[in-house]
């Protein structure tokens, strides 16, 4: 997966959906491409996602019709590239009249179908809980609920395939790599990586996610601008309801708490927006949060939910541009870029999210590219991402197809949302169990560890089990400590 030689046109700094799409989308432009990443791919914020492609419905009370806007017609573009980790879901939000009234809602949801087009997923409606399949795990005061269509994502596998597909197109990627100092000339950076690899790079793009003032600082540059970190929680608890909707609850202080199926056999409860301080790396989800996503599920679930019933929880810190705004949920989501010409160019990325991480990587390799004097064409709006070709099958035909073809293959559903199209590639003409070597349980097997090592830049059990899957839900201590003994 090396490029050879040292020196690169762009040297993208961040392994996060950022600087995975933003090397994909250089890559593709014919750009000389490193990334470097200190940790492992989608290691912080990328990982520790809501995993929607969304709109952002809460974001219309704000005004921000043309985030959401953007953010709707890219949820369109995503649903294509990569529907084995990219799928619709319908999303039920219960009435509660003392929040905002119905007709509200109701013109929300109208301006939420219609401000982009919708070639996919079906409309909003409204109806009455009783008598409702929706309805059943809501408490019997919310009578009135509303549904519409968002989608799912597989968060780190998003950025993995985005760095796979810039590998294919001649990127190089660096993983556990830090930018660690870089000297500006007029004409390219001199630039110094952690392993003591010195090269020249014409650009830098800093997409260091919380840690993008350090970058600068690595860099010997200013900010243009502040960054603020806001820390969003999530908890994961057995799984609360039967049926594969969502639900998006208005909760006292306004702000709006997510219970989405997970894993098949979970329910994933998110997300607080706490601002954030000291290091993102050391971002947990405390007692507190827990407790408030707890009490947000149990005021509108007929089933209680509290915090004994916790199974695995995670954070994430949002780097947002600092706009000034005193309520962290209303800052804003959108991305800030600022292109800094005082020199080799040096991009400085502020804030972005997922559903507009391609949209972000466009506008940014299109600023440098200018820069570089080779802007390039625009080329991911229509490009399957690796696994994404289905062969013009839907998600669940192609995983009929799988099944009759590899009868004998534990976990087929697993593996086909993990692995799409490549899946054959990953079972390397295996005929049967024996032939993928050990199984550590629910169907994680040596052959899929050796094609997450040997494809997917794992190193360690972390990386298998919470990042390049969410086997870690299922797999004891035991099977967990074989998992980084197959991987040395």
């Amino acid at each position: 997966m090396d490029h050879p030689g040292s020196d690169c046109d762009m040297l993208v700094v961040g392994g996060g959906v950022n600087g995975a799409g933003i090397a994909r989308d250089a890559a593709g432009r014919g750009h000389k491409v490193l990334l470097v990443e200190r940790g492992d791919l989608a290691q912080a914020t990328s990982s520790a996602s809501s995993k929607l492609i969304h709109g952002g419905l809460r974001y219309l009370e704000n005004y921000q019709f043309r985030l959401v806007r953007e953010a709707l017609a890219e949820r369109e573009v995503l649903l294509r590239m990569a529907p084995h980790i990219i799928w619709p879901l319908r999303f039920v939000l219960p009435h509660r009249p003392q929040m905002r009234p119905r007709w509200m809602i109701r013109a929300g949801l109208f301006l939420y179908d219609h401000l982009a087009r919708r070639a996919t997923l079906p409309g909003a409606q409204a109806f009455r809980t009783q008598g409702h399949a929706f309805g059943q795990p809501l408490c019997q005061a919310l009578t009135h609920a509303f549904a519409y269509s968002d989608a799912w994502v597989e968060d780190s596998r998003l950025v993995l395939l985005n760095a796979r597909d810039a590998a294919q197109r001649g990127a190089e990627i660096a993983t556990h790599t830090s930018f660690t100092n870089a000297a500006r000339q007029p004409g390219y950076w001199e630039v110094t990586l952690s392993n003591g690899r010195a090269l020249r790079a014409r650009a830098v793009i800093n997409a260091a996610g919380p840690w993008v003032a350090q970058a600068l600082a690595a860099a010997h540059a200013k900010p243009e601008g502040g960054v603020r970190l806001i820390r969003g929680s999530h908890i994961v608890v057995p799984r609360l309801y039967a049926g594969e909707q969502a639900y998006i609850l208005q909760n006292d202080d306004r702000r709006v708490v997510f219970v989405i199926p997970y894993e098949r056999d979970f329910s994933l409860i998110g997300t607080t927006d706490m601002p954030h301080t000291g290091d993102a790396a050391t971002a947990t989800c405390t007692a507190e949060e827990a407790a408030y996503l707890c009490a947000a599920v149990s005021g509108q679930f007929r089933r209680p939910v509290s915090p004994a019933d916790i199974i695995w929880r995670y954070s994430g810190v949002r780097p947002l541009f600092d706009d000034g705004a005193e309520n962290p949920s209303a800052v804003t989501r959108d991305y800030v870029l600022k292109l800094d010409l005082a020199g080799a160019p040096l991009l400085n990325i502020y804030g972005g999210k997922i559903t507009t991480y391609r949209r972000l990587a466009e506008e940014a390799v299109g600023l440098v590219g200018a820069a570089l004097g080779r802007k390039g064409m625009a080329w991911t709006g229509g490009a399957m991402l690796p696994g994404g070709d289905l062969g013009g099958l839907s998600l669940a035909g192609f995983e009929a197809q799988m099944a009759r073809r590899y009868p004998w293959l534990q976990g087929l559903p697993r593996l086909v949302r993990t692995h799409g199209s490549e899946l054959e590639a990953m079972l390397g003409g295996a005929r049967g169990p024996a032939d993928m070597g050990e199984n550590f349980g629910a169907g994680l097997t040596s052959r899929e560890i050796s094609w997450m090592r040997d494809h997917e830049w794992a190193r360690n059990a972390d990386d298998v089990l919470w990042r390049r899957s969410k086997l870690g839900l299922r797999l004891d201590a035991k099977a967990q400590q074989r998992v980084a003994a197959a991987l040395g």
